[in-house]
């Protein structure tokens, strides 16, 4: 992707319009070059989710594995907000499984933004050891999707 100089001043006002509408993000783009204008929600503000009642185990569970972080090197991150989708429709079969291997830039998931859908391909050839993501589930930015070993 070829370098862009980058106004300042552009960036405040997006920076401004995030405050003044209450947005946590804003993405511009144009041809090949994009922006995207992002800010933290403090915790105060944060909507608490509604208390879910505690449901009895008949049986001890094991303890479920940790979701990788997105620092681990296999981790591939969403790169938007939006719904994630595991195959290119719903009659067909996923994209990749557990155990798949896969290439560098091979399409791995489907991302729907805005109602455009967006293809996810693969940071790094490997092995897909889990898949953390189900179709048609909304994902963040910055979450984990898949880890590829």
């Amino acid at each position: 992707m070829a370098s862009f100089d980058i106004n300042d001043e552009f960036v405040r006002r997006l920076a401004r319009l995030l405050d003044e509408t209450g947005l946590t993000e804003i993405e511009l783009a144009e041809g090949q070059k994009r922006i995207r204008v992002t800010r933290a929600v403090a915790p105060a503000a944060m909507i608490a989710p509604a208390p879910v009642a505690a449901v009895p185990m008949a049986t001890a569970a094991a303890p479920a594995a940790a979701a990788p972080s997105a620092k681990h090197p296999g981790s591939l991150t969403s790169p938007m907000v939006g719904t994630a989708y595991v195959g290119p429709d719903p009659t067909s079969p996923p994209f990749v499984r557990v155990g798949d291997a896969v290439k560098q830039g091979q399409t791995v998931l489907i991302i729907e933004a805005m109602k455009v859908m967006n293809p996810i391909k693969a940071h790094k050839g490997g092995v897909v050891s889990q898949i953390l993501v189900t179709d048609a589930q909304p994902v963040e930015f910055g979450e984990v999707l898949l880890v590829i070993e």
